[in-house]
């Protein structure tokens, strides 16, 4: 998502109901860490992803709720 200054974030959307283009990612947060140190999420979007936050939040909650 883009906001108000142009500052782009990775957001969770399971429903896929967000418009654009999207990342694939496995459900763990070993695969979150990797794409972040590898900037994967910026190839993917072809721009600078500012946080991913709300993916990492998303991904612990479902770990959580599936214990």
């Amino acid at each position: 998502m883009t906001d108000d200054r142009g500052s782009t974030t990775a957001v969770p959307d399971p429903r896929r109901r967000v418009p654009g283009r999207g990342a694939w990612l496995h459900p763990d947060i070993a695969c979150l860490e990797l794409a972040v140190r590898r900037r994967a999420f910026s190839r993917a979007f072809r721009r600078r992803v500012d946080g991913t936050d709300a993916v990492r939040d998303w991904l612990e909650d479902e770990r959580s709720s599936n214990q």
